[in-house]
């Protein structure tokens, strides 16, 4: 809402400052988005004094003046025919912007040069005169600022309202307000109504056939009107607040509607067929064309003001183009009313039209404010286009709208509101907006709330309006007393982001995807039918094909990433992320819920650089972060079991592996097939990591095991074998650890080779295993015995020989 402080003033005293006033309306609830001075370009617009005029030598209407702007003299070419020498006129300097559009600029104007432009009336928005240059006194002083030497200045505020405040949709509606804060008093324009003549009841008629939509239907009749341009004074009102005039019937309406807050409209009455109103719902396949010449196509729902014979209007939202005041315009019937709220939105949306009036009517006006604002329409219509207005006025008001009192329990709304006002502070500050307040006998407060007040029908209303009239900044803040339990926090939770820690540590970045997917990711990725990823749970109303299904995967997001990134040439990604799944128990059941991790590695191990070359990454560096992760959570370490063929599923055959931890299968990992690659439209090979957290997490200690640092030197002994080339590295490392001996500390392989001089099919594979006591340093003779019959296992149990 814009509101002129100048227009303000005409119904409320404002003694304060604007910058005070906008401070403390905000402070209420009407919060000030802007405040500004409609008229600061009159700051450079100076009061000129003409020294000397001269014939313009390349025009005949054109003459050169010499103006003094009090620090200098300035050439100015004019073709006013009022200029004279010794005359005052307001100079506007370069760089000012009138309203017209037009910015003054230093110009040579048929060879001469002009650096300002003496204005008059029209030009500077002060009036309507452009005959001539706008006259000066003589006393003021030449170079004085226009907005000084006038005393011109209109503050704007720019108010942004709630939608439950459609009484300060209007300029009373905010005086009432300012009137309320800072004690003044609120005027209202008088309804002092002309002589009339005839009866509006032998000429014209109203007929609601659809109270429920239209509970108040109001007219008044006016003749030998003549429609014209506005008078300045009623022009600039609407300008100051962005409205652009256009005739004087239809300024009268956006102004009063403004003024007021009640929309009207005002009908060509020859036009209107039997001259009579009837106000219903649009039937079957009606179409109607708006005043914007849009065709509408309308359903039974639309509230229609019709003629006799056709619709007129759309109620509380456009006229149309067959009713609407043109300039051979000679009788007019205009509107006030009061439609449903929740019919005129409804309509507004579905036809797509926002205006004035459906901004208004759809928040609710007043419905005992018709008959002022249709009196103050007719009023000003009698008063700007000379017309005759005839007596009476018609009002169809079948079902009067009913206020019911309100009790409101002062010491429950203290309680509520954090303060300490009495019952009697409580009703000054209501009745200051216009609430009608009695005291009870116990005590409480009946309230009435005005009929502009639509959004007041319960007691923490009424709280609300004392709190904001007592003023926000004014209510002491406190704490409420409750007593403080603490519990300790979700374990699975501790643990994921733990997770995600190590992840981040790993230099990996955290992908978050929509935990809803396309139902051809499984196909995407290739799964078995009878994969129980398979088992889809569908969306009942799915934004896009793209999202239909829940997801029972984590990696199709990861893929579709990968896929984004590669498309920005970005070729070296680590991504995770962890999330549930969801597997499908049948549409009426819940589904079954996996927390999961999955991690994609993809493009070099590391930036290439000076001193480094670039190498793709490979299965054993994300095995390696496998690894490194479990043994982050203090756990045992995983056992990597190779994946037949047919549970390889997306991932490439020979180079993906089961992840063990006790004998259950915790996760898996591998290289993407390259059938899924080309599904995902993926240029470079990417490999990926899934774990089931349910399964993990309850592996993971609630404390972490600590041994002490060793005090005694450990002892390395080296094993190399030679076995058949079918034997896992993974299993010897377990018979290894599995042996229980409790010197041995730690155990890795170094080396492996296959190849001359060893015999084909064959392979070798070194191991370095570390020795160690916490009681004593072990002696070499210890060792070697331990050492030997390890060794010896090791050949029995894998056929394997010792190189020569």
């Amino acid at each position: 809402m814009i509101i002129s402080l100048n227009w303000l003033k005409t119904y409320v005293s404002v003694e304060t400052d604007p910058e005070n006033l906008a401070e403390r309306m905000t402070m209420t609830g009407l919060e000030v988005e802007a405040l500004y001075d409609r008229l600061a370009y009159l700051k450079s617009v100076v009061v000129g004094r003409l020294t000397q005029i001269t014939p313009h030598p390349n025009a005949d209407k054109l003459k050169i003046c010499r103006v003094d702007i009090g620090n200098k003299t300035i050439p100015v070419v004019c073709g006013a025919p009022n200029v004279q020498v010794g005359a005052k006129f307001p100079c506007a300097l370069a760089g000012t912007c009138l309203p017209g559009g037009i910015t003054v600029e230093p110009a040579v104007i048929r060879g001469t040069a002009s650096e300002g432009m003496l204005c008059s009336e029209r030009e500077l928005g002060l009036g309507k005169d452009s005959a001539g240059l706008m006259a000066l006194d003589d006393d003021l002083e030449a170079g004085l600022s226009l907005a000084l030497a006038l005393g011109l200045s209109d503050m704007v505020f720019e108010i942004g309202l709630t939608p439950n405040r459609p009484d300060c949709l209007s300029f009373i509606g905010i005086a009432r307000e300012v009137a309320a804060l800072t004690g003044s008093r609120l005027t209202l324009p008088a309804l002092e109504m002309p002589l009339n003549s005839g009866a509006i009841d032998e000429m014209a008629a109203v007929d609601i056939k659809a109270p429920e939509l239209c509970p108040r239907y109001a007219t008044r009749l006016l003749t030998q009107i003549k429609v014209a341009p506005s008078p300045f004074w009623l022009q600039d009102r609407l300008i100051s607040i962005g409205l652009k005039p256009i005739n004087n019937i239809v300024d009268i309406t956006n102004f009063v509607m403004m003024e007021t807050g009640q929309p009207l409209h005002a009908f060509d009455f020859d036009r209107l067929s039997g001259h009579r109103i009837v106000v219903r719902t649009a039937g079957g396949n009606e179409s109607f064309t708006t005043l914007d010449g849009k065709t509408h196509h309308l359903n039974e729902e639309t509230l229609m003001i019709c003629d006799a014979e056709k619709p007129v209007a759309v109620a509380g939202v456009m006229g149309g183009e067959n009713s609407e005041i043109a300039d051979s315009t000679r009788h007019v019937l205009i509107e006030s009313a009061y439609f449903d709220p929740v019919s005129i939105r409804k309509t507004a949306k579905r036809l797509g039209i926002n205006t004035d009036a459906s901004h208004r009517f759809e928040r609710g006006v007043d419905p005992e404010g018709t008959i002022y604002a249709l009196e103050r329409a007719a009023r000003l219509m009698a008063d700007v286009c000379g017309g005759t207005l005839i007596k009476g006025l018609i009002d169809a008001y079948p079902n009067p709208v009913e206020i019911h009192p309100i009790e409101l329990d002062p010491d429950r709304a203290n309680k509520h509101l954090g303060t300490d006002l009495s019952a009697s502070e409580m009703q000054a500050l209501l009745e200051s907006v216009d609430f009608t307040v009695t005291q009870t006998e116990t005590g409480r407060l009946s309230v009435l709330a005005p009929s502009f007040r639509v959004d007041v029908s319960r007691p923490e209303d009424l709280m609300e309006e004392i709190a904001r009239l007592w003023g926000y900044n004014r209510i002491v803040t406190t704490f409420p007393k409750t007593r403080v339990q603490t519990r300790l926090p979700n374990r699975a939770r501790i643990v994921k982001e733990s997770i995600k820690d190590i992840m981040c540590g790993f230099g990996f970045n955290e992908a978050i995807n929509y935990s809803f997917t396309a139902r051809a990711a499984c196909d995407r990725l290739a799964l078995p039918q009878d994969d129980e990823k398979r088992r889809l749970l569908d969306i009942l109303n799915p934004l896009t094909e793209e999202q239909a299904v829940m997801r029972t995967s984590l990696v199709p997001g990861l893929l579709e990433t990968l896929q984004r990134n590669l498309a920005h040439q970005i070729k070296d990604l680590k991504l995770f992320e962890t999330g549930k799944i969801f597997l499908s128990n049948g549409q009426e059941h819940l589904p079954e819920e996996t927390e999961t991790l999955a991690a994609l590695w993809s493009g070099n191990r590391k930036p290439a650089g000076w001193h480094t070359q670039a190498e793709p990454c490979d299965f054993y560096d994300l095995k390696g972060v496998a690894e490194s992760l479990i043994e982050s959570l203090n756990v045992a370490a995983p056992v990597f079991i190779p994946l037949p063929a047919d549970r390889a599923a997306y991932m490439r055959a020979g180079c993906s592996a089961a992840i063990q931890l006790n004998e259950t299968e915790i996760g898996v990992i591998g290289e993407i097939n390259p059938t899924v690659l080309n599904n995902f439209d993926l240029k470079q090979t990417a490999f990926v990591l899934e774990l089931n957290l349910h399964r993990l997490m309850p592996m993971i200690p609630d404390v972490p095991e600590f041994s002490p640092i060793p005090k005694f030197p450990g002892v390395s002994r080296d094993i190399t074998l030679i076995v058949d080339g079918a034997v896992a590295a993974g299993d010897i490392l377990r018979c290894i650890n599995d042996s229980n001996e409790p010197l041995l500390e730690n155990v890795s392989i170094f080396d492996l080779y296959s190849g001359p001089p060893i015999a084909e099919g064959k392979k070798s594979i070194s191991f370095r295993l570390m020795y160690r006591s916490s009681a004593e340093t072990l002696a070499d003779e210890t060792i070697n015995r331990i050492h030997d019959n390890l060794t010896a296992h090791l050949i029995h149990t894998f056929n394997a020989s010792l190189p020569a």
